[in-house]
């Protein structure tokens, strides 16, 4: 296969760096805590990123060690982590079951910055899991029972064929949530900022879990 290099953009220009520079100029380096930096970011991203900027890579690994990434979207943040919601029959759900550690990245461009987290990952309650099914769209919340996420579907209509059957079984009534579905909580140890900087140069801030709170290191681009 013949490479064509002209299908790969091209690197920034000086004055392209320079507006990256400008909007990414602000210290973070005296910063102790990663929960406020984050939060700090994120509302950046809700003003200035054109879509989803809740949304976040999540990696998981198979029986085998075998990574898997996906894209899911945050649903709540605090101190106490960062949860998300599927089903848990899902291929990320019974990877999560099997092995409760995972890693998240987010990746806003309009920002170009990055955050990416390492952590461990623990069920969220049945009542938040409650609350937040009741937020959705009823008709979210009809394809959460009519869809066997991640196993082999034969055609679209089956699907469609589904979302009908569930549909009409609940009628005009409540839909609940279904066993099947709840959210994880990824509790960090591990965060990384990165912002873009002039000329490659970027800006790489660590913040690491120990017993004594949250220990921070620059790193190297």
């Amino acid at each position: 296969m013949t490479r064509k290099t002209s299908d790969i953009p091209r690197s920034p220009s000086a004055k392209e760096y320079q507006a990256t520079a400008n909007a990414n100029a602000a210290e973070i380096f005296d910063r102790e805590d990663p929960f406020a930096l984050f939060a700090d970011w994120f509302a950046d991203a809700k003003v200035k990123e054109p879509n989803d900027p809740n949304a976040m890579a999540l990696a998981t690994a198979d029986a085998t060690g075998l990574p898997d990434v996906r894209m899911v979207l945050l649903k709540d943040f605090d101190t106490e982590g960062f949860v998300f919601y599927t089903n848990l029959e899902s291929a990320k759900g019974l990877q999560i079951s099997a092995n409760p550690q995972a890693a998240l990245c987010f990746h806003w461009k309009s920002l170009r910055r990055q955050v990416r987290l390492r952590g461990s990952v623990t069920p969220v309650s049945d009542e938040e899991a409650d609350a937040y099914f009741a937020s959705r769209a009823r008709d979210s919340r009809i394809g959460a029972w009519a869809s066997k996420q991640s196993r082999p579907l034969e055609s679209r209509f089956a699907l469609e064929k589904a979302v009908a059957k569930t549909a009409a079984r609940f009628g005009v009534g409540s839909v609940p949530r279904p066993e099947h579905w709840s959210g994880f909580r990824l509790a960090p140890v591990h965060f990384e900022f990165w912002r873009d900087r002039p000329f490659r140069l970027h800006d790489r801030l660590v913040f690491d879990r120990s017993d004594a709170g949250w220990t921070t290191n620059r790193l190297y681009p």
